[in-house]
């Protein structure tokens, strides 16, 4: 028996290699495509840079920032209620919690924009990261004489609160199609307490709210799904 390989396979194997680097350009558009498509309509990354919802979400200076997933397919069927944690986009009255430096060489510039477009998380500083506290036709107040905030009159339960400074407001009722928004580090936090000139009386557009964060996927230390309150 002959060890000499056929003509044949000798033949096939040069074409098979020119068919996948045909190939190739393909898949990586259609990678491409699916992102996009996922982070247009179902799911986004985020980073977190500021310690407005410390400790819940880590923003803290010297610690890594926490990046969250955000769900966006489920506020188009529905509003958002009470307790979630939003990701909205601040509205211009509004100054950033943080200042994020953009880098100054360009690769580093290119490499982050090719990155957002596969999903991975940006910094922000007009995205800002709240929990819902009440929404339209709801009634806001603060505090208590045990320091807690009423909504409709009735205390919240608020175990999540780190750092409470039981800043007076209210009462203040939400208009339709809009939020009454706080971070959970409430002495650390620019949340609609600090907006209620703005003539809107601090309240957000349920239109800006981008998704809901459900999970913390970074770092590995701090996975975690992220509840109501």
């Amino acid at each position: 028996m002959s060890d000499e390989t056929p003509p044949e396979a000798e033949q096939k194997k040069p074409a098979k290699k020119r068919s996948f680097l045909r190939e190739l350009p393909i898949l990586i558009g259609i990678a491409l495509v699916l992102s996009l498509l996922i982070k247009t309509f179902l799911v986004q990354a985020f980073f977190i840079p500021s310690e407005s919802m410390e400790r819940t979400l880590h923003g803290c200076a010297g610690c890594t920032g926490d990046r969250i997933l955000v769900y966006k397919a489920g506020y188009r069927f529905h509003d958002p209620h009470p307790g979630d944690i939003v990701v909205f986009r601040a509205p211009a009255s509004w100054e950033p919690e943080t200042r994020i430096a953009k880098p100054s060489n360009p690769l580093r510039r290119g490499l982050n924009w090719v990155g957002g477009l596969f999903g991975m998380p940006q910094a922000n500083e007009k995205d800002l990261v709240k929990r819902v506290i009440a929404v339209g036709g709801q009634t806001v107040q603060c505090c208590d004489a045990q320091g807690r905030v009423l909504v409709d009159g009735k205390p919240l339960d608020e175990p999540y609160i780190y750092q409470d400074d039981h800043k007076s407001f209210g009462p203040i009722k939400v208009p339709a199609g809009r939020l009454w928004v706080m971070g959970d580090h409430r002495s650390d936090s620019a949340d609609s307490r600090f907006h209620l000139e703005d003539g809107y009386q601090g309240t957000i557009p349920v239109k800006n709210v981008i998704g809901r964060a459900f999970v913390i996927v970074w770092p590995p230390s701090r996975w975690n799904t992220l509840g109501k309150g």
